[in-house]
């Protein structure tokens, strides 16, 4: 006879799990982040995750120069439990420096994760959590179809346009249209 058991989960809020690193229980080699109150591990990174990365970092830095700040990877405050490290973003420039103040969904142009191992879950996890914080936009890297999945303007907790670009394209940022990155270069 089967027998129902209740689990319980202990949940954590953004300042148990800072807290957990400054007494040691994290270590900074620990590849984790907060996501709805569970301390998530992250997928391992493989040469073409930072092959990618460093393409779209070195790109993003050229052409945006002071127009923004480009930060590779970070933490993003999205709730008091959820504290994702996006792979790439590009925030505001604001009063307040990043030094002296966390960095909120509404201080995010454009997020972007790099998917090697992580694919299924950036496309539903993380896309689910960025539209629901209402962060602009939002691409998925897809490092095996050298494919990038451009997610913008969201509602209800999803991306109502949502366009694949692919083959020798090339993609904009909304919040910088005349900022134009071609796959060939990204991928390269």
């Amino acid at each position: 006879m089967a027998v129902d058991v209740t689990v319980s989960r202990r949940l954590f809020t953004r300042e148990d799990y800072h807290r957990m690193g400054e007494v040691g229980i994290l270590k900074p080699s620990d590849r984790v982040e907060l996501i709805e109150g569970e301390i998530v591990q992250m997928s391992p990174i493989g040469r073409r995750h930072y092959a990618f990365t460093d393409n779209l970092t070195r790109l993003l830095i050229l052409r945006l120069g002071d127009r923004a700040v480009v930060a590779v990877p970070g933490p993003i405050v999205l709730a008091d439990d959820t504290e994702p490290e996006p792979d790439v973003a590009v925030y505001r420039r604001r009063a307040v420096p990043y030094k002296d103040a966390d960095r909120h969904a509404d201080d995010a142009l454009l997020l972007i994760e790099v998917a090697e191992t992580s694919l299924a879950y950036d496309r539903s996890t993380k896309l689910r959590l960025y539209a629901a914080a209402g962060i602009a936009e939002y691409w998925v890297v897809s490092c095996g179809a050298e494919t990038v999945e451009v997610h913008r303007n969201p509602e209800g907790g999803r991306y109502r346009d949502v366009r694949l670009v692919a083959g020798t394209a090339s993609v904009t940022l909304q919040a910088f249209p005349d900022i134009v990155l071609p796959l060939t270069e990204i991928f390269a």
